[in-house]
């Protein structure tokens, strides 16, 4: 099984953020990320895996998940009414959220328990899940210290809940170290602030984390599953393919808002990667998606990958 992993659109500056998708069926492979994420689905059934465990769930699903704990739903798309949508609310914040002096104190304890056993996945239900899905409705329109506020009061929620299953088996805890957790979002925000710039060299990430360019790439291989080069090369690969599915740009402004710097060679890569050129590919996908991508944060967020390693 292959998991990719996902570049979050959360921020050192952030204290979490919030994602809000309605669509008829999720699109998106196995994947993984070093932010925690408590994700609620409503109005549609199938298959949920996190971790080692796998099973189905029906219309309404809310699960807590750990870093790099990989997850995926499946939609059970032929038996949902035809044009029904469904709604996917996703929060994601930083493990070293709590780390902070304040939330120390003994008002914080349970919640800080319910980051350490999240490491397997949690499934809520009952009333718990009733309370928690109104919460995380408000929390995509509020904004400021209210959503601050309402935040912590869901974790609350949460970490006093009894109507909870742990879904991956105990041995089974995919961690990394602290130190390499921090590492590795502030690459990935580097990364993600920066792919469309074509001067952008390993030495410039490498330099951010202290590290020598043979050592980073090392680092990066272990958590990305992929080298410097393969991964920048995805990410602005499927950052084209977004634009050109929600946007009118031409292939050569697709080309250098992307990160590539040379049309030839980013129809090249296009052909090799995506197995067809960039037209053909706005004319399928266009006429053949029911995907909102307007919707979607970020440039490779939902948007399969499947490329090969070098």
């Amino acid at each position: 099984m292959e998991v990719f992993l996902e570049i979050t659109p959360l921020k050192e500056s952030d204290v979490f953020v919030v994602l809000d998708a309605v669509n008829k069926h999720f699109d998106y492979p196995m994947h993984n990320h070093p932010a925690l994420e408590l994700n609620l689905v409503s109005g549609i059934s199938g298959t949920r895996s996190v971790g080692d465990s796998t099973q189905h769930f029906q219309e309404n699903d809310l699960v807590f998940m750990g870093p790099y704990l990989y997850h995926k739903w499946n939609a059970e798309v032929a038996l949902q009414p035809k044009g029904k949508n469904y709604r996917m609310i996703t929060i994601q914040f930083g493990s070293d959220l709590f780390n902070a002096h304040l939330l120390q104190k003994e008002p914080y304890h349970k919640i800080r328990k319910l980051l350490q056993r999240c490491s397997r996945g949690i499934r809520f239900y009952g009333k718990t899940y009733e309370d928690v899905f109104i919460r995380m409705k408000e929390l995509t329109t509020d904004k400021g210290m209210d959503s601050v506020l309402e935040f912590f009061k869901l974790l609350d929620v949460l970490s006093r809940s009894t109507e909870f299953e742990y879904l991956s088996s105990e041995g089974f805890t995919p961690q990394a170290s602290k130190t390499d957790s921090r590492r590795i979002q502030i690459v990935y925000t580097y990364i993600l602030e920066n792919f469309s710039n074509h001067l952008m060299k390993v030495s410039d990430v490498a330099s951010l984390v202290n590290m020598s360019d043979s050592s980073f790439s090392h680092f990066f291989r272990k958590h990305a599953h992929h080298s410097f080069k393969q991964f920048l090369i995805d990410l602005r690969m499927r950052f084209a393919c977004k634009l050109l599915l929600d946007s009118e740009e031409t292939i050569t402004e697709i080309c250098f808002h992307s990160g590539f710097n040379n049309v030839t060679n980013f129809n090249r890569l296009f052909l090799k990667y995506r197995f067809c050129a960039p037209l053909q590919y706005r004319k399928f996908h266009g006429e053949n998606v029911d995907f909102d991508w307007s919707g979607q944060v970020l440039p490779n967020q939902f948007i399969p990958a499947g490329m090969p390693e070098e």
